[in-house]
């Protein structure tokens, strides 16, 4: 039975008038007899104030924000959403930013609803598609939008989760065009975590989705407490210290703890002495230059011993803090973890835990995979680390294996799982501790520091609700450490949530299909990324309007009898621009020949000379007061020039979204995917041709490419292994730096393999000058690297044949291979192609989406 909050006593009741107590008795019938209050009664357990004023909300028909720590228990309100539409018998959609969150979600709710109930849409999924619950990445609802779908005509509630993943550079823009797209009927219901303006994200969705309720929580069900973990030696046990002094109740203050600093300063003398111990030549002036130091004069600074990753694995087993999460910002880090605490004799499990592991592993690898891929990806090495009780768990591992390690550390049968930063989205896998290894990471350029957001989404998994009364957030000591930045990260509400919304050729075409060019651009204004703009240009407009008000004082000012000084001070302005810059400008310029040149020349002298002479003869050249004017008249020019400046800057942000579509348009209009005409009203339009049809239906980070190359022929000699694997070089990202070519063209340097690539690569560079000549970013070049790995998949080779050799992957392999097998199936289903040949390369492209997506690639996670 579920439990109620007390209500208070008579002692309460008796302060309040009949009429009052009369009141409040109706206030709390009405909400025993609400879909809220029978919900909460359904539960196991207590709702939260939040989770109640959110419920309520979207009872009442708002729609709901809800911002809280992971773990608060966000999702409590999506399943209340989800329970609220099988009550009013319509439709919800459950999205998710990654296929792994929305396999799971889809399991939960199956659980609760029943198979039939529920559906599941991902890239390459596809389950009871119909049913009055789905769940699907946000993509799919994308795309389903533009579609017009008549699934959508039903629906009433949507769920966001993770909505603040619309900050992300490459996929974030999804989560606006569905906010923004979704029909007025629909009400939201997003979850995020607690970002520093969130205030800001609701009064967005508020003004494109109407009366918006917005609950934040920052308590955090399980308390937090933050340590350091640091090691003398090799030779010594890891020691585990607070970051924080504690106050008298024993709980961690704000104060940095004074104990951590002191051990801190003892370990940097003992590295001082150590190093000197090691280099005795080096203190007595025999090294390199002047008193042995280093070739600049600076000897280096002695570095404290970081901690192995075994020992302190080892210490928290011993302090009883497992079972954890162990952030490195590294795939190989994590493998080697495992394998450095396999290696030192680590045991976590007991005989019984083996024997439910090993069950559990069978269970699920059975029927899944063959044995030569299975010793393709080393399972055997993998079975044994998961039976000592270690894992790791990245996006180089394929979604099987990832899938197991997370059903066993949620049983609490795996108690470390070594992981990149990727667990932290969403996952369902609290623990008792997290570590995190540094404060800083690669993040494909250099090292950059950890935000105060990354940090609390990755600490955030420390404190399991219902079984640890507190969570332990574990930094270990490592280069350039201080406790401070430790501190910084921690203790700040995390940094804000910005838009990275942009118009991109596929988002112009299905506008344009659905609305006029008029209504395109209101669409866009409505983006959070031009709200944002919007927001920081009511800055520049009070900016604006304050040099306007002193430009018409300076005019009064330097009022002449004599004729218009404004116009006086603005041929000189003028003048002196031409002066300095006329002369740079042109040597600059590139001409096609040298009369052409010559003439530029000769027009801007002579320009300078008319200049001059109108400032010459202007009569207020003979106002006696000139000087006193011009004193009034420098700084209008100031002012006038800052006034310049201020209204640029005002112009780029109000409307820059939608001159970045305009953009874009101009493009499409020139290859002849649009065209532009003047609409009854008089007004500029536009409308797809049969060209912008095939667009339309292309979602692909390189749209526009991919379309220019079939329209070109540029795959009509090509078999089904030949599409799939030049086509790969759209999809595939390498990891590391390359020169995006393979390490052989199937068919040779002169087969049609290689010619297809050759031509799509220049597609590719064309639409890159377009891009750039129109003020557009540029686009990401297609990467050859992966081509023979693809077409010796797709001609039948096993996961190990493939990759022999190669430094790729299974899951890199298996997540390039997923989304090459989406865009083949899009070109396939996008009929009728308009082109000759379009039917048979239809064909070609639904042949060889088979042919990608089998085996270990096809495995989806889903029973």
């Amino acid at each position: 039975m579920a439990r109620h909050q007390h209500h208070k006593g008579n002692a309460d009741s008796q302060t309040l008038s009949p009429s009052q107590r009369y009141a409040s008795f109706q206030k709390v019938q009405r909400h025993r007899a609400s879909a809220a209050a029978r919900f909460a009664e359904s539960l196991p357990f207590e709702l939260d104030d939040f989770q109640t004023e959110a419920n309520d909300a979207l009872e009442a028909g708002s729609n709901v924000l809800v911002a809280a720590p992971t773990g608060a228990g966000k999702t409590v309100v999506a399943d209340f959403a989800i329970y609220l539409a099988q009550e009013r018998n319509v439709k919800a959609f459950y999205t998710t930013p990654i296929k792994a969150l929305s396999n799971q979600k889809y399991h939960d709710l199956v659980d609760v609803y029943g198979p039939d109930k529920v559906g599941l849409l991902t890239g390459d999924t596809s389950i009871n598609s119909e049913a009055d619950i789905v769940v699907m990445t946000t993509e799919v609802l994308r795309n389903m939008l533009y579609e017009r779908s008549t699934t959508l005509n039903a629906l009433r509630y949507v769920i966001l989760d993770e909505v603040h993943y619309l900050a992300d550079r490459f996929r974030g823009p999804v989560w606006e065009e569905v906010i923004i797209h979704l029909p007025k009927t629909v009400k939201i219901v997003g979850l995020s975590a607690t970002v520093s303006n969130v205030e800001d994200f609701s009064n967005w969705i508020a003004s494109v989705r109407g009366d918006t309720k917005l609950v934040i929580s920052e308590h955090r069900p399980v308390p937090l407490e933050q340590h350091v973990i640091v090691q003398a030696d090799e030779y010594t046990e890891p020691e585990v210290l607070d970051l924080y002094r504690r106050d008298g109740n024993g709980e961690q203050a704000t104060k940095l703890n004074a104990e951590l600093i002191n051990r801190l300063d003892q370990l940097d003398r003992k590295a001082a002495r150590r190093r000197g111990e090691e280099r005795p030549d080096k203190r007595k002036g025999f090294g390199r230059g002047r008193g042995g130091k280093g070739a600049k004069g600076h000897a280096p600074k002695a570095e404290r011993h970081t901690p192995r990753r075994w020992a302190v694995v080892d210490e928290l087993n011993f302090l009883g803090m497992l079972p954890g999460i162990y952030f490195i910002f590294s795939r190989n880090g994590c493998d080697q973890a495992v394998e450095q605490c396999i290696n030192a004799g680590l045991e976590l499990t007991t005989d019984e835990e083996v024997t439910k592991i090993r069950r559990i592993v069978d269970e699920m690898v059975e029927g899944q995979l063959t044995q030569e891929d299975l010793k393709a990806l080393q399972f055997s090495k993998f079975r044994f680390a998961l039976e000592e009780g270690f894992a790791s768990h990245h996006a180089g591992m394929i979604a099987l294996f990832r899938q197991i390690v997370e059903r066993l550390f949620e049983e609490g049968l795996v108690k470390m799982v070594f992981a990149t930063e990727t667990l932290a989205l969403g996952i369902n896998m609290p623990a008792r501790c997290v570590v995190v290894e540094k404060l800083e990471k690669f993040d494909g350029t250099g090292h950059v520091g950890l935000t105060p957001g990354e940090f609390t989404q990755l600490t955030g998994r420390a404190g399991r609700r219902g079984i640890d009364t507190i969570g332990h957030a574990i930094v270990v000591d490592h280069h350039g450490f201080v406790p401070a930045t430790a501190a910084a990260l921690s203790s700040k509400r995390v940094y804000p949530l910005h838009s990275s919304f942009r118009p991109t050729f596929n988002m112009a075409v299905n506008l344009l299909n659905s609305s006029d060019y008029e209504t395109a651009h209101v669409t866009l204004d409505q983006s959070f990324a031009q709200w944002e703009a919007n927001e920081s240009a009511w800055q520049l407009e009070s900016q604006i309007n304050t040099l306007k008000n002193a430009l018409a004082g300076y005019e009064q000012a330097f009022a002449c009898e004599h004729g218009d000084f404004k116009q006086f001070m603005t041929l000189r302005m003028e003048l002196s621009d031409i002066e300095k810059e006329g002369r740079r400008k042109l040597k600059h310029e590139v001409f096609l020949t040298d009369q052409e040149r010559s003439r530029a020349f000769q027009n801007l002298d002579q320009r300078i000379r008319d200049l001059r002479k109108a400032e010459h003869e202007h009569p207020c050249r003979n106002c006696p007061d000139l000087q006193q004017h011009l004193k009034w008249g420098h700084r209008w020019a100031r002012e006038t020039r800052e006034l310049q400046r201020v209204t640029d800057r005002y112009d780029s942000r109000t409307g820059s979204v939608a001159r970045q579509f305009d953009r874009i348009c101009d493009i499409l209009t020139g290859l002849g995917y649009l065209e532009r005409h003047v609409n009854a009203a008089g007004h500029i339009d536009m409308t797809l041709t049969e060209k912008g049809s095939l667009l339309r239906r292309i979602y692909s980070e390189h749209d526009l490419e991919l379309c220019e190359a079939l329209l070109a022929g540029t795959f009509d000699k090509l078999d089904a292994n030949g599409l799939a694997a030049v086509l790969s070089s759209l999809v595939y990202e390498a990891r590391r730096g390359g020169d995006g070519e393979p390490r052989h063209y199937p068919g040779g340097i002169s087969g049609p393999i290689a010619i297809a690539s050759s031509k799509l690569k220049g597609i590719c560079e064309d639409i890159d000058i377009l891009c750039e000549d129109h003020g557009l970013d540029e686009m990401q070049r297609p990467d050859f690297g992966i081509l023979d790995i693809m077409y010796e998949w797709a001609d039948g080779g096993s996961l190990g044949s493939c990759l022999y050799g190669t430094d790729m992957t299974g899951g890199d392999f298996v997540r390039t291979a997923k989304r090459l097998a989406d865009v083949l199936q899009q070109i396939a289903v996008a009929q009728p192609l308009p082109f000759d040949g379009g039917e048979r390369l239809a064909g070609l492209a639904h042949e060889a989406a088979d042919r990608v997506n089998r085996g270990v690639v096809a495995y989806s996670g889903v029973d």
